[in-house]
């Protein structure tokens, strides 16, 4: 493994008795209220598939493979970080309403609760449909004689394309297995989707083959997948979660790290604040950019899809990393 930072193990936010009692009331009220408006519309959203997915890569993958046979809506709106999404009760409302849910079990814990709570039909776990990896303990922390380490399974595998082809693989299944009448559509769009991911894949892989420095700073863990699929290093300011703050002694070791390995760039992203990567980079002497986890898709976005911020990313790492 190359990755070599410390990252920060999930946090597990999860809803009080007073709170889930009074969602469940608003399930209640939220569904009685919509029944007619259903019945008017017909099924499933018009006779369509109605998919609930949590966030931004899983909305796409619905999308995508699903074409005009789906109406996909996304529980985290555009701009908002998926990390902090706290789950309202008409969201709870609409999960109940879906004929099938797409999630990624850890990223989200408010969502990962409402999941297990709901009678949805076709429940989608993208956790399941590759491999996660523990990429690390949090940073920083320190363990008493006999305290074991707080390992989290790293979520982020959609940055990686070839991991993220096995969970559009999935989801072209489930969406089969859910509505047998479409699933030729749906195989076939899978079918090409994967293609796609596979010649992004390719891509990548010329384009970080031969580069001055194999390593690269980023302000939030989130790319230890793809720098495993391309021998690269990630070094992460904060931890899994963007908005933990690092210790003095670890900003330390980065400055040190940037001279010994002809590191140039510090990355930060859209959704979060850029200050503490600003900040290294202007002590250390390093330039900035951009590199997106594609958590959402803002106005702020290089790109206006998966595949287009993708490609925007190598353009980041290919410049900041040296291709020869």
């Amino acid at each position: 493994m190359n990755v070599r930072r410390r990252l920060a193990a999930s946090r597990i936010n999860t809803a009080g008795t007073a709170a889930l009692a009074a969602t469940a009331l608003a399930i209640g009220t939220l569904s009685a209220c919509s029944s007619d408006s259903n019945a008017a519309e017909g099924e499933s959203g018009g006779g369509k598939l109605d998919v609930v997915a949590s966030f931004y890569p899983l909305q796409f993958l619905a999308e995508q493979i699903g074409g005009d046979h789906v109406s996909v809506t996304s529980l985290t709106e555009p701009g908002q970080e998926p990390h902090d999404l706290e789950i309202s009760a008409q969201q709870t409302a609409q999960l109940q309403e879906a004929d099938t849910v797409l999630y990624l079990k850890g990223l989200q814990p408010s969502v990962d609760e409402a999941v297990g709570q709901s009678e949805v039909k076709t429940k989608v776990d993208a956790a399941t449909l590759t491999k996660l990896e523990d990429h690390g303990t949090e940073e920083g922390h320190e363990h008493g004689e006999g305290e074991e380490e707080e390992h989290a399974l790293d979520p982020h595998v959609w940055l990686d394309p070839v991991k993220y082809a096995e969970i559009a693989e999935g989801v072209g299944k489930a969406l089969e297995k859910e509505d047998p009448d479409n699933a030729a559509d749906y195989k076939k769009n899978t079918t090409d989707l994967v293609k796609k991911l596979d010649d992004l894949n390719t891509a990548y892989e010329d384009g970080l083959k031969n580069t001055k420095t194999k390593v690269f700073f980023t302000n939030h863990a989130a790319f230890s997948y793809l720098a495993e699929r391309y021998g690269l290093t990630m070094e992460a300011i904060a931890g899994l979660e963007p908005d933990s703050e690092p210790s003095a002694a670890r900003v330390k070791e980065l400055q040190q790290e940037a001279k010994a390995d002809g590191v140039t760039t510090v990355f930060y992203e859209t959704l979060v604040s850029d200050k503490t990567a600003k900040t290294l980079a202007a002590d250390a002497g390093l330039k900035t950019d951009v590199l997106d986890p594609l958590e959402g898709i803002t106005d702020k976005s290089k790109g206006d899809d998966y595949f287009q911020v993708m490609q925007a990313n190598l353009t980041a790492l290919e410049k900041a990393l040296g291709t020869k």
